[in-house]
């Protein structure tokens, strides 16, 4: 694997894994105000979400131009 593209991945991956927590963390607060959480609902919400973020993460990431 060439540096360009461990850097992409790291890169990626930083932007994803924030996504998933931001995603998390709306999903649970918004959950909360509704009285129950759905665990389920959580995790599958953060987990589209970084799947999302890496996909467009292929389109370019600023901090590595």
């Amino acid at each position: 694997m060439s540096e360009k593209t461990k850097k992409w991945w790291k890169a990626a991956g930083v932007r994803a894994v924030k996504t998933v927590a931001q995603t998390a963390v709306a999903t649970i607060g918004t959950a909360a105000v509704l009285g129950e959480v759905n665990w389920a609902m959580v995790c599958s919400a953060a987990m589209l979400a970084g799947i999302l973020s890496l996909l467009t993460s292929v389109a370019g990431l600023p901090e590595l131009e």
